[in-house]
């Protein structure tokens, strides 16, 4: 008998296993690259925004640097960067010539409107615009306010190109802070002298003998021609118009003042709309209560305004507010004394006639109503008073 002798062959069952135990290996492998692939990009993008980080804060870090090394440089020699600045500003600031005289001015828009001083173009009949660049324009007077001495006049648009400044906030300055004038002192244009604010709040008298409230001191030289020119802060933004100086003999000797920049910002619209601007009035005079009025008047502190006089048919006569009635001489002055003292205003306190002034300078409108802390006989008052519309000189 012959056996056929033949290889003994796989069982299906042991083959399957096997391409099993492959495919497993090889899903394995995949979901291993494909994760360590998506773990790679991770960090590849985590690497790149770190890096991106780096640069910034590097960059950040370097202009850190560049500022601390100014203000070191401000600090040991008292240069600051004004070439920058005047670059910045140069080409806003203009040159203006009345029949009358010369003074300054500054862009105000696109539209052609310029900012100056009313009394650079007060009783002008004819105005010339000259630009940095040469271009020469005429131009019509838009709005102008006697009490805050701005004006705002305008241009042919079309004569060049209106480089507007950037209005800054007058109102974050403080005492020592860095500025500069620019303008054209005796015509001499595009000139630019730097200082600091001397002080805030100044009360300043014009010729025609009426007050101009809240205005800047400055120890920047300014000069006759240097009117209505912008006084700009070390961002190159314009806080101020520049507008008069103290002096015994007509120029320069270390202080200037500049009509504020908020001021300017919250009469532009009016004047340009309308051609005017109306101011808020209460409609007396007073004066600031002394250690020798105090004692004349029986207060306890050296505070508050005095009364000296009303004016008939002003809001303060309609209410009952009291001027003085009888003069005593006190420190070789005659002062009305009897009137009442305001100590406040819509809560409060009013310790001198400029913080009077200057609260509903910038913070009311004829037609408002405020309340008055007042003292009369030794008693302490209120009275509601609807301010009017402060008349001209």
């Amino acid at each position: 008998m012959i056996n056929n002798l033949m290889p003994e062959e796989q069982s299906p069952s042991s083959s399957n296993k096997w391409a099993y135990a492959f495919a497993a290996i090889l899903i394995i492998l995949i979901v291993n690259t494909g994760v360590f692939a998506v773990a790679f990009l991770n960090l590849q993008n985590q690497l790149e925004t770190m890096e991106a980080s780096l640069t910034e804060q590097s960059s950040e870090i370097q202009d850190l640097q560049n500022q601390l090394e100014i203000f070191d440089a401000i600090d040991q020699t008292g240069l600051m960067p004004w070439p920058t600045i005047y670059n910045q500003v140069k080409d806003s600031v203009v040159l203006i010539q009345t029949n009358l005289g010369l003074g300054s001015g500054f862009v105000y828009d696109a539209k052609g409107h310029i900012i100056t001083n009313y009394h650079v173009i007060e009783g002008a009949e004819t105005i010339q615009v000259s630009f940095l660049d040469g271009n020469i324009s005429s131009a019509s007077v838009v709005g102008m306010d006697i009490y805050s001495d701005i004006a705002v006049i305008k241009v042919d648009p079309e004569v060049t190109t209106l480089y507007p400044v950037v209005l800054g906030s007058s109102s974050e300055l403080a005492v020592g802070v860095p500025v500069a004038a620019m303008g054209s002192p005796f015509g001499l244009s595009d000139t630019l002298t730097v200082g600091i604010v001397s002080s805030l709040e100044r009360t300043l008298t014009a010729a025609e003998n009426y007050v101009i409230i809240d205005v800047i001191q400055i120890d920047a030289a300014v000069n006759p021609g240097n009117s209505g020119g912008p006084l700009v802060n070390i961002y190159g933004q314009v806080v101020g118009v520049n507008t008069a100086i103290e002096s015994e003999t007509g120029t320069f000797t270390g202080i200037g003042f500049a009509v504020p920049s908020d001021t300017v910002k919250r009469e532009v619209d009016d004047l340009i709309a309308t051609g005017s601007y109306a101011h808020p009035w209460l409609g007396v005079s007073a004066r600031d209560v002394n250690i020798v009025i105090a004692d004349a008047i029986g207060l306890e502190k050296p505070q508050g305004v005095l009364v000296v006089d009303v004016t008939e048919g002003s809001p303060a006569d309609q209410v009952g507010l009291r001027g003085g009635d009888q003069n005593v001489t006190l420190d070789g002055q005659v002062i009305p004394i009897g009137g009442d003292v305001i100590t406040g205003i819509d809560g409060l306190p009013m310790r001198r006639m400029a913080d009077l002034v200057v609260y509903m300078e910038r913070n009311t409108s004829p037609g408002d109503s405020v309340v008055f802390e007042i003292i009369r006989d030794g008693q302490e008052l209120s009275l509601t008073v609807t301010l009017g519309e402060r008349p001209l000189p």
